[in-house]
């Protein structure tokens, strides 16, 4: 045991159902992201240096989460139940990427500091704010689909190497939830900016964070019941996010000139998630 699984405080929450865990994981993600977006009751604005660090600092943290929390369980499984190591992992990873980019391709969005006209997706009447939202949310939901498929690998008891145990995906959900919190504000804060009230731009900022409960309870329930695809769904949602990374926050953060900040900030975003998902995975 750990020492957070040893503090009377926690043992709540081990003798829950692993779909009941994910989804009080998916609501920590959730409200992580209202609370950044809640800044903007604080400030109208925030240093696009500071956000771009932030930006950077989520794009670690996701990279070193698919490394520990999602490849290296995927593997370790595959080998357990007599697959070849890599192939489930490559394979998942592969379907991922491509499943995102299908819905990056459909879905109608919009990247931070980018003007209206060069929306993507599919055309659409939305307004900005709406575009903005759909930007962070489809990438929130293999963020969610992450957390809910390494509860749901821990519950399995598939991984002899205990690398996929309900520690490492509370570190991966508190790795996450760290994350989000700039997210909330990358949307909240750029439509004060513009004029819109304090209320509706943080609304539109939590509602981007809103799809992290049901995505971890999809990916806890199909692997659950579906135990085969386990090293390949931990190689989905690794795929996933790795897309989000390279396709939206690296760009986002380097597109205002603050490259060596936004650098800087992915390096210690990937510390931070190593550090949980070995101290506490």
């Amino acid at each position: 045991m750990t020492i957070m699984a040893e503090l009377p405080f926690m043992s709540w929450f081990f003798e829950l159902h692993p779909v009941m865990q994910a989804f009080i994981a998916g609501t920590l993600c959730w409200i992580t992201t209202a609370i950044g977006a809640g800044v903007v009751f604080l400030n109208k604005t925030v240093s696009r240096k500071f956000l771009d660090a932030s930006l950077g600092f989520a794009a670690g943290v996701m990279i070193a989460a698919t490394i520990w929390s999602l490849l290296e369980p995927s593997m370790d499984m595959a080998e357990a139940m007599g697959q070849v190591k890599w192939i489930p992992a490559v394979l998942g990873f592969i379907m991922g990427a491509l499943c995102i980019r299908l819905a990056d391709a459909y879905v109608p969005h919009l990247h931070l500091g980018l003007p209206r006209d060069e929306a993507e997706g599919v055309q659409t009447t939305w307004r900005r704010a709406t575009l903005l939202v759909m930007a962070i949310t489809l990438h929130n939901i293999p963020e969610g689909l992450a957390v809910g498929v390494l509860f749901g690998a821990a519950a399995s008891g598939i991984d002899p190497t205990g690398t996929a145990t309900v520690m490492a995906a509370i570190a991966l959900a508190i790795g996450i939830s760290i994350q989000n919190f700039p997210e909330g504000m990358a949307v909240s804060m750029p439509l004060r900016g513009e004029g819109v009230s304090r209320a509706l731009s943080f609304n539109y900022g939590q509602l981007s964070g809103l799809v992290n409960p049901p995505s971890a309870v999809i990916g806890a329930l199909a692997v659950i019941f579906i135990q085969p695809i386990l090293p390949y769904a931990l190689g989905f949602a690794a795929g996933a996010m790795i897309f989000v990374v390279v396709e939206e926050l690296i760009p986002t953060s380097q597109r205002a000139g603050n490259t060596d900040i936004a650098t800087m900030g992915t390096i210690i975003g990937f510390c931070v998630m190593m550090v949980l998902d070995i101290t506490l995975g």
